[in-house]
């Protein structure tokens, strides 16, 4: 049995995106330093108030002590963690923790990537894993192509339907100037693309970006004093169940089939109480299987949930207002970009702002669907 979550008692008191795209002449460690500091600086507070540091780099597994010292910080927790994309809603779960508790007062949650500029890919072969490695399939391409076609196969689900989540997603990037993926796209260019691992193809994957996030937490009595509006944690649970796609118990189901009712229960609300949606979509499938999972749609029904343009700007659930990893940035992980986004939603300050948000969900995949897990956001009036 787990133990209370601190509901509501800590807060994002201040975030910031940087480098997204492109940016060349940085390294992971600069760019994450960057908008860690700008997050600080989002927040009214200093670099030397930071005593908790929480970070996952693409080519540095000592980072907290990397950032720490390029920082000029000492903090009395550092926290690498790394578990994929999910990371990062981790990190918000074991900083809301320690905050609640009084071990630390301010807790910076940073990442940068300089995957594009440095010259990284999306898929590579799988030389890792021995039970895997002979079929030759493209890591992790094959995995998330592989649940693809189970659905395909046990819930009828199709391409159109994948592409529509594609679709959905450029549509929200095109009125979000950060996003690096702008213009039209319709279902027939998703469905022509090349294929990479059917039934996924080129269209069907995330991009391949530069980019860095931050956000910062501390106490909710503290973050009212902040110069932009508090963003409390309602919320925040992870689950692991695997780590190769070969050793999934059900290629259909996902642990935010667990991550996210302990979320909600935690929260004290349910589906039906948010308002905005942000999912990890590395693959198309992602969107599909998270709003099965997740609650938003009964499990295999998520393919038509997102048909005519459902999850799209207008639709009936706003899903990766931002554009998502597919159309707006995916700089090798993209957990902390879903959470920043959300925030944003709730401050009512993001570039596709939703009337009215009170709750957001964030939610973060690690890599082959393996570890998952959702973090629930609201405003002040849900406190």
């Amino acid at each position: 049995m787990g133990g209370t979550f601190p509901r509501g008692a800590t807060a994002i008191a201040g975030l910031a995106t940087f480098g997204l795209g492109e940016c060349p002449g940085w390294t992971s460690l600069e760019m994450a330093a960057k908008a860690g500091q700008l997050a600080v600086a989002d927040a009214g507070l200093t670099m030397r108030e930071v005593d908790g540091l929480f970070i996952c780099l693409p080519d540095d597994v000592l980072a907290g002590l990397s950032l720490a010292e390029y920082l000029g910080l000492s903090p009395r927790f550092t926290d690498c963690n790394r578990t994929g994309g999910s990371a990062f809603m981790s990190h918000v779960a074991t900083a809301a923790t320690m905050l609640a508790a009084g071990y630390i007062d301010t807790a910076l949650i940073t990442y940068g990537s300089n995957q594009r500029s440095g010259g990284g890919k999306l898929s590579t072969p799988v030389g890792s894993n021995a039970w895997e490695a002979p079929y030759k399939p493209l890591f992790p391409a094959s995995s998330y192509a592989l649940a693809a076609s189970r659905h395909f196969h046990q819930y009828g689900t199709t391409r159109r339907q994948l592409a529509e989540v594609a679709v959905a997603a450029r549509a929200w990037a095109n009125g979000n100037p950060e996003a690096f993926a702008q213009g039209p796209l319709g279902i027939d260019e998703v469905l022509a693309a090349r294929m990479l691992s059917s039934p996924i193809s080129v269209r069907d994957c995330c991009l391949v970006t530069d980019g860095a996030a931050a956000v910062v937490m501390t106490r909710i009595d503290r973050a009212r004093d902040a110069p932009r509006p508090p963003v409390p944690v309602l919320g925040a649970a992870a689950a692991t169940w695997h780590n190769a796609i070969s050793q999934m118990g059900d290629l259909t189901t996902t642990a935010a089939a667990e991550s996210g009712p302990r979320a909600y229960a935690m929260a004290g609300i349910g589906p039906g109480d948010v308002d905005v949606v942000e999912l990890y979509d590395a693959f198309t499938i992602n969107t599909i299987l998270f709003l099965e999972d997740l609650g938003f749609c009964p499990k295999g029904e998520g393919g038509r949930f997102v048909e005519d343009g459902a999850i799209a700007p207008g639709g009936r659930l706003p899903v990766n207002t931002n554009g998502g990893g597919l159309s707006c940035c995916h700089p090798g992980m993209y957990g902390l970009f879903a959470i920043v986004e959300a925030a944003r939603q709730v401050r009512g300050e993001a570039a596709n702002q939703i009337p009215g948000v009170d709750i957001a969900l964030a939610h973060g995949n690690g890599g082959a669907l393996s570890s998952q897990a959702t973090v629930i956001l609201g405003s002040a009036a849900t406190i």
